[in-house]
C-alpha cells in the first residue's frame, strides 16, 4: 500500500529552522517524483518543493528559493525538506505527494498539486514571535 508520512513540524520563531520528513512506503523514491506542498488557512494549496525519480532535480517556488532545501535518503525512503530564514508567510500545514506518473523529471514550474497524489496528512508549520 502506497503510503506516505509527514511529520517535523512545529511552533518556530522568524528566523529559525525545522527540518520535514516524508516517510515513503510501499514503493521506491528511485522511481517517483516527489513533491512537497503547503496550504495556509484560507488558501490554496501551493507547490513549494519537488524532487525527480533520478533524485538529481529539484525545483522550488520562488518563495522559497534560497531558503528551502528538498533531499531524500534512499536506505530511509524519505524525503527532507530542510526549512530556513522561516518567516510568518511561511506558515501552513506542509504535506508531501507521489508525482501521478513514473519517472518524474520536476522540471516545470509553478509544481502543480494536479499532477501529484497520494498526500500524507501533512504537518503543521508555525512561524511567530
Amino acid at each position: 500500500q502506497l503510503q506516505l508520512v509527514e511529520s517535523g513540524g512545529g511552533l518556530v520563531q522568524p528566523g529559525g529552522s525545522l527540518r520535514l520528513s516524508c516517510a515513503a512506503s510501499g514503493f521506491t523514491l528511485d522511481y517517483y517524483a516527489i513533491g512537497w506542498f503547503r496550504q495556509a488557512p484560507g488558501k490554496e494549496r501551493e507547490g513549494v518543493s519537488c524532487m525527480s525519480s533520478s533524485g538529481g532535480r529539484t525545483n522550488y517556488a520562488d518563495s522559497v528559493k534560497g531558503r528551502f532545501t528538498i533531499s531524500r535518503d534512499n536506505a530511509k525512503n524519505t524525503v527532507y525538506l530542510q526549512l530556513n530564514s522561516l518567516k510568518p508567510e511561511d506558515t501552513a500545514v506542509y504535506y508531501c505527494a507521489l508525482d501521478r506518473g513514473r519517472f518524474g523529471t520536476c522540471s516545470r514550474l509553478p509544481i502543480s498539486k494536479n499532477e501529484f497524489h497520494y498526500w500524507g496528512q501533512g504537518t503543521q508549520v508555525t512561524v511567530s514571535s
